[in-house]
């Protein structure tokens, strides 16, 4: 009797906050996990928008850094989480889309994950420090012709956006350089600024403040139309390479085992966080646009991107050791 109470009570007791939060928000602090070192894009936005629905929500919302091996480390342990929406992940298409056809991964990103929304699709800029003489595409790319595997790029880990952005650098320009992978690119963008590194197709996000300190000096960007933050600086496109993109991209997910509900209701709340004024101010700043819209378009547009970044790497031959 007393083992059928307990097991009884335990089961209510589990199921009770689930019940009370299927409609609405989750009881108690949050966490936005993010799969980088503090100081890249991924934590920047993160930042941005879990601090605006923790006063929404008049709530605590924690914003947690685990970083390593392109932020599926992150993904992994979000995966695995329970679904009563406390943990929510800063998905990102290292995560999400381009490591997985890499290498093998303890997650499936096609299914182990609610989408909530998509945050915003970003640019990579080609990003060099002051001391570089190549300030143009044309120039390093003969500078990478006269010095073949030895001049450096730097990525935020084996598999990043960064990462597979110079791969296609590479086979457009058909050169060889040198990758050399970080735990984000909050630490790959202090080398870079510090010297140790030559350049980097770094997300815009990171690298814009950098670039406006004029610590960093942006060469090209990688979407084929410019990005409002920066209509001076020319596409890879205009710069020689027609159909050259590669974005890097930001939303909201839960573990799978997250009620449908609840995802809806965090994404209403963060489709009006995207239309705050300042908010709206910051993400131009860094190059985000396109966010917002429902949980089916992030989830549609996070397959496309899982089959697109597959093809490239399967084409390209790219390994993660690379």
């Amino acid at each position: 009797m007393q083992r059928r109470t307990f097991t009884a009570g335990l089961a209510a007791s589990l199921a009770a906050p689930m019940v009370r939060a299927q409609g609405g928000l989750p009881n108690g602090p949050i966490r936005i996990i993010v799969g980088f070192a503090p100081g890249g894009g991924t934590d920047i936005l993160a930042r941005v928008i879990g601090q605006k629905l923790g006063e929404m929500w008049k709530t605590t919302v924690l914003v947690e850094n685990r970083a390593g091996a392109s932020g599926t480390i992150a993904a992994d342990y979000v995966a695995k989480q329970p679904g009563d929406g406390t943990t929510l992940l800063m998905a990102h298409i290292n995560s999400q889309a381009i490591t997985p056809a890499l290498t093998k991964v303890n997650y499936d990103p096609a299914t182990d994950f609610q989408p909530i929304v998509l945050v915003g699709v970003t640019p990579n800029l080609l990003i060099c420090n002051e001391h570089q003489p190549a300030k143009t595409v044309k120039d390093l790319v003969e500078l990478c012709r006269k010095n073949p595997g030895r001049v450096s790029f730097g990525s935020a880990g084996t598999g990043s956006a960064q990462h597979l952005a110079l791969e296609m650098f590479m086979l457009a320009a058909k050169v060889k350089a040198i990758h050399v992978p970080y735990k984000g690119s909050g630490p790959m963008l202090t080398d870079l600024i510090g010297g140790q590194i030559q350049y980097s197709f770094d997300t815009m996000t990171a690298a814009t403040p950098h670039v406006k300190s004029g610590k960093a000096i942006a060469i090209a960007q990688t979407r084929e139309r410019r990005a409002k933050a920066y209509p001076n600086v020319p596409t890879m496109a205009e710069s020689g390479f027609p159909g050259f993109e590669a974005t890097t991209w930001y939303g909201l997910a839960g573990p799978a085992k997250m009620p449908v509900a609840m995802a809806k209701r965090m994404n209403e709340d963060v489709n009006k966080v995207l239309l705050m004024p300042d908010v709206i101010e910051k993400l131009d700043a860094s190059g985000a646009e396109e966010g917002g819209g429902s949980t089916e378009k992030f989830g549609q547009f996070m397959r496309s991107e899982q089959i697109k970044w597959a093809k490239v790497i399967k084409d390209g031959n790219v390994k993660a050791d690379s």
